[in-house]
């Protein structure tokens, strides 16, 4: 039985290098992103080294979309043996004195409804996998700092996505399914590309190991949380920051 991982925002940054961290590791890649020509790009790359994928095309933040794709993954498939929520992002920044509601429910959408969205369609399919059936979702170190200037929101949609974590993880593992998280510090990908390149180099002195995250660096954690060598880790967050929380 082929094993099956859906990854969402897999077209770019850590969601992409988890899926070639995952194909690499036995799994047929289920690839969610929302742009086709970046999709069927990785498709290919993938592909070259082997790894066997399927593009769906799909905003996260519409529930109706999300229960179309999931469902036909899992009616395709018979089955889902891990979802990695790694969708997400700033949405751009905005102090909360000049927020608008608009913004505060884009970026809510897109970090925290879109991990019920598709933790929840998925259930189903996850209960049906013989492959130590597991979710990973992503935190942030903005959820336990409360974010950068204006990045306040994502910080608290962060800090939902934590708590909703382990309530998951509590009520899944009843149905032997096991679901982590991982909360990334400054990892080097272009979800910092709205800030100036000065400035980012200017973070590393607060990074106890002096550099930035790859997105290789967390793809190797996800496989490690959704691989049996972590089988007795439940409701479990792993800090990847190298020290950042620590200065």
């Amino acid at each position: 039985m082929k094993k099956i991982a859906l990854i969402t925002g897999a077209t770019r940054g850590i969601g992409k290098a988890v899926a070639f961290t995952l194909g690499k590791a036995g799994y047929t890649i289920m690839l969610n992103g929302i742009l086709q020509e970046e999709g069927e790009e990785t498709v290919k790359e993938l592909a070259a080294q082997g790894i066997e994928s399927e593009l769906y095309i799909c905003d996260i933040t519409d529930e109706n979309a999300v229960n179309a794709m999931v469902k036909e993954i899992g009616e395709k498939h018979g089955h889902i043996d891990t979802v990695i929520n790694n969708a997400g992002g700033l949405g751009g920044r905005q102090t909360f004195e000049e927020m608008t509601t608009d913004f505060y429910r884009r970026v809510m959408a897109l970090n925290l409804d879109s991990t019920l969205f598709v933790t929840r369609a998925a259930i189903p399919y996850l209960k049906k996998s013989e492959n130590y059936p597991s979710i990973v979702n992503y935190t942030s170190i903005a959820a336990y700092n409360g974010g950068g200037p204006g990045a306040g929101i994502y910080a608290s949609a962060k800090g939902a996505v934590l708590t909703m974590t382990r309530a998951m993880a509590k009520e899944l593992i009843k149905s032997g399914i096991r679901v982590n998280a991982i909360s990334p510090g400054t990892i080097d990908t272009a979800f910092h590309s709205a800030t100036n390149r000065e400035i980012m180099e200017t973070w590393k002195s607060g990074i106890a190991i002096g550099r930035f995250g790859t997105p290789e660096e967390t793809a190797d954690v996800v496989e490690y949380l959704v691989s049996n060598k972590s089988a007795y880790l439940v409701g479990e967050v792993i800090q990847i920051n190298g020290g950042q929380a620590f200065i």
